[in-house]
């Protein structure tokens, strides 16, 4: 079983959502992501190269990159966003992977 950590920035993307929101993400997290975390998935997947995270746990509009650390079984949860076409917003603001 893995260890879910958000990070101080992941913290304030999950504050900037509504209630319910968060309520839905962080289930999402803990059902996703506990288990086999770098099992691609419908809902998870492998991001090409960026400076954020190294994969993407979809949930509805919502958007969890994160990243695993196999050797200590960890996922650092890096950012949390949702996605309006191809715009994904963090707090409010657009922000390119």
């Amino acid at each position: 079983m893995f260890e879910i950590e958000f990070t101080p920035e992941a913290l304030d993307d999950l504050k900037a959502l509504k209630k319910h929101e968060q309520v839905q993400v962080v289930e999402a997290i803990e059902t996703s992501l506990k288990h086999q975390p770098t099992e691609e998935a419908r809902s998870r997947k492998r991001l090409r190269p960026n400076a954020v995270a190294e994969w993407e746990l979809r949930v509805g509009k919502f958007r969890i990159l994160y990243n695993v650390d196999e050797q200590v079984h960890s996922v650092s949860i890096e950012a949390v966003g949702f996605k309006i076409g191809n715009l994904l917003f963090f707090r409010g603001r657009k922000r390119e992977l």
